[in-house]
C-alpha cells in the first residue's frame, strides 16, 4: 500500500466527451464512483489508496449543450443523472472480473453491431471521395463544431483541458490522462500544443503524463487523424512527445471507435521515442442505457476490469 502522501501527489484527470453532459459536479462524482467500484470490485486493498488519489475534471458540457440546442436538440438532465445511476448500480453487482465478457455482452438487449459497421463503411466512402469530415462528425454536431472550431468552441475546450493539465503539470503532480469518446481528440491536441508550441507554452516542454488512456476514441480514424494539430508537420514535430504510457481501450460494437487500434497509427511516435508504449485493448462494454446496449457508455469504460488494473498499477507503480 501506498503512502498517503504518495497518493496526493497523484492525480487522475478525466475529460469527457461529445453530446449533453450533466454538471461537472455531478459527472465527476458518478465517474469517481465507477471507477472506485472497479477497484473495489478487483483490489479492494487497495481502495484506500484510491480514495486518497486526486481526480479532477475537464469540463465542456456548457459548449457541447450550445451547439446541440441550436440545432434543436433538448436534453432533461435529471433523466439522464437518473439513467447513468442506474448504469453504475447495474455494473456494481457484476463480479468477478472475469464476467465482463463476451458471454455477458451477447445477453444484452437490443446489441448490435450494426452502428459500427456502418461507421466503418462510411469511413472507407469518404476516405474514397476525399471528405473532410469524418462520419463521427457529420452525426455529432458538437464534434463537427470542434473540428470547424465554429465560433471558437476548438479554442474554448482547449482551454479548459490544458487549463487543468498545466495546473496539475505547474504542482509536479504524477498524471493519469483518461479521456472518453472525441474528448480523447481534445486532448491530443492539447498534448500536442504543449509540447511543441514552445514558444507559447515553454515551461512545459519538459513535462510528462504519466499513462493516457483513451476510451472509445476516435484517434484510429484516418480523417480525425488529418484534423489534428500538427498533422502537416513533418518528423517529431507532428505529434506530442509529453507522454510516457498510452493506453487504448475499444469496446466491442462501439461505432465511434470503429478503428479499434491505434499503435499502428501512431507507431512512428514509438520510432521516434516520443512515447515508451501504446497498448490496444479490445473490451466489453456491458452498460445497458435505456434499456439498450450502449457500448460506448462512460460508466462502462470506467469500471472495466481492463481500466481497474490500469489505474491500480498505476497507483502501485
Amino acid at each position: 500500500m501506498a503512502a498517503n502522501g504518495e497518493q496526493q501527489a497523484h492525480c487522475l484527470l478525466i475529460v469527457h466527451g461529445r453530446d449533453f453532459k450533466p454538471a461537472a459536479e455531478t459527472y465527476l462524482d458518478l465517474s469517481r464512483s465507477a471507477l472506485r467500484k472497479g477497484v473495489e470490485r478487483d483490489y479492494p486493498e487497495q481502495v484506500a489508496d484510491f480514495d486518497s488519489l486526486h481526480v479532477d475534471l475537464a469540463w465542456y458540457g456548457d459548449l457541447n449543450a450550445g451547439v446541440l440546442g441550436a440545432r434543436g436538440r433538448t436534453y432533461d438532465e435529471k433523466l439522464d443523472v437518473g439513467d447513468r445511476g442506474n448504469v453504475l448500480k447495474a455494473l456494481s453487482q457484476i463480479a468477478p472480473r472475469k464476467r465482463f465478457g463476451i458471454r455477458m455482452y451477447d445477453k444484452l438487449p437490443g446489441k448490435s453491431a450494426l452502428p459500427e459497421f456502418f461507421m466503418d463503411i462510411g469511413a472507407t466512402v469518404s476516405s474514397a471521395v476525399g471528405l473532410k469530415m469524418p462520419v463521427i462528425g457529420r452525426i455529432s454536431g458538437d464534434f463537427a463544431a470542434y473540428l470547424d472550431n465554429d465560433d471558437g468552441f476548438a479554442d474554448e475546450a482547449r482551454a479548459r483541458v490544458r487549463g487543468k493539465l498545466c495546473e496539475l503539470m505547474d504542482a509536479g503532480k504524477h498524471i493519469m490522462l483518461v479521456t472518453h469518446g472525441t474528448g480523447s481528440v481534445v486532448s491530443y491536441d492539447v498534448l500536442w500544443e504543449l509540447s511543441n508550441d514552445t514558444e507559447t507554452y515553454p515551461e512545459y516542454g519538459d513535462c510528462k503524463v504519466d499513462q493516457w488512456v483513451t476510451l472509445g476514441s476516435p484517434l484510429g480514424d484516418r480523417i480525425v487523424q488529418k484534423r489534428l494539430l500538427g498533422a502537416s508537420e513533418r518528423g517529431e514535430a507532428r505529434f506530442p512527445s509529453n507522454v510516457i504510457s498510452w493506453h487504448n481501450l475499444s469496446a466491442e460494437d462501439d461505432y465511434t471507435c470503429h478503428d479499434a487500434t491505434l499503435a499502428d497509427d501512431f507507431k512512428t511516435m514509438l520510432r521516434n521515442r516520443q512515447v515508451s508504449a501504446v497498448n490496444d485493448y479490445r473490451v466489453f462494454n456491458l452498460a445497458v442505457r435505456y434499456g439498450k446496449a450502449n457500448p460506448h457508455s462512460s460508466i462502462g469504460y470506467y469500471i472495466h476490469p481492463r481500466l481497474t488494473k490500469i489505474v491500480v498499477d498505476w497507483i502501485g507503480g
